[in-house]
C-alpha cells in the first residue's frame, strides 16, 4: 500500500518548495490535504506526481505546482471569502479553506458535487460551500469574494465572475493564448481590474470559459 503521508512530504519537497512557493499558509494547506481522495480512486497512485490528473471529459484536478502557485499570488486570508470555481471533487477547495474563513465551490455536474460533498465531509471540511451551476455563471448568490480562483484555463473570462469579486479582491486565472498559458492576478481597483503577469502553465480551458468562434464560409 501506497505511503500517501510520505508521498504528499515529498511532492511539497520537490514540487512545491522549488516553484518559489513560499508562503506558510500554502505550504502548510498542501501537506495537510490528502490529494489522494479527491481524485478518481483508480487514479490514486498518479496522485502525487508533478502533473494534472485526469477526472472525466477533458476535466483535470490542477498540477499541484500550479495551483500552489496560484494560491501564492493570492495569498489568502483566513477572513476572506473565496471563490473556487472548477473545483472537481473538491482537491482545491479543501487546501483553500485551510487559509480562508469559507470557500464557495461552483461545479456543473451533479454527481460529481455529490462526490465532492461526500469526500469533503468526510475529511472534515466543514467552511466550503458546494454550488451546483454553470461554471461561467459562478455564485453570485454567496458573494461578492475576497479572491476568487479558477481550475482550469479560459481563454474568455465573462464580466459576470469579474463583477462577484470584492472591491480590493484578487482574482488568479490561467488565460490560454493560443498554444501558450499564461497565469495572471488581477486586483480590482477602483472598479477595474488590473491584471499582471505571473508565469506560465497549461490547463485544459473549463467550459464555458472558450472563445466564440465564428466560422466563414
Amino acid at each position: 500500500m501506497a505511503d500517501y503521508d510520505a508521498l504528499r512530504e515529498t511532492m511539497v519537497d520537490t514540487q512545491i518548495r522549488p516553484s518559489d512557493v513560499t508562503k506558510y499558509t500554502v505550504i502548510d494547506a498542501m501537506l495537510s490535504v490528502p490529494r489522494e481522495a479527491y481524485v478518481p480512486r483508480e487514479r490514486r497512485q498518479v496522485a502525487y506526481v508533478g502533473d494534472h490528473v485526469a477526472l472525466d471529459t477533458g476535466r483535470v484536478v490542477m498540477d499541484p505546482r500550479v495551483l500552489a502557485k496560484m494560491l501564492d499570488l493570492v495569498d489568502i486570508q483566513n477572513d476572506e471569502l473565496v471563490l473556487d470555481i472548477g473545483s472537481g471533487l473538491g482537491y482545491s477547495a479543501a487546501v483553500i479553506a485551510r487559509m480562508a474563513e469559507a470557500v464557495v465551490a461552483v461545479e456543473d455536474d451533479e454527481d460529481r458535487v455529490s462526490e465532492a460533498q461526500t469526500i469533503l465531509s468526510e475529511q472534515g471540511a466543514d467552511n466550503v460551500i458546494l454550488h451546483q451551476g454553470e461554471l461561467s455563471d459562478g455564485a453570485s448568490a454567496h458573494g461578492p469574494y475576497d479572491v476568487i480562483t479558477i481550475q482550469g484555463a479560459v481563454e474568455t473570462l465573462p464580466e459576470s465572475i469579474l463583477a462577484q469579486l470584492k472591491e480590493g479582491g484578487r482574482i488568479v486565472c490561467l488565460f490560454q493564448e493560443g498554444a501558450l498559458g499564461i497565469v495572471r492576478i488581477g486586483y480590482l481597483i477602483d472598479g477595474q481590474i488590473n491584471w499582471r503577469f505571473a508565469f506560465n502553465a497549461g490547463a485544459p480551458v473549463l467550459p464555458g470559459f472558450e472563445k466564440h468562434r465564428v466560422f466563414k464560409l
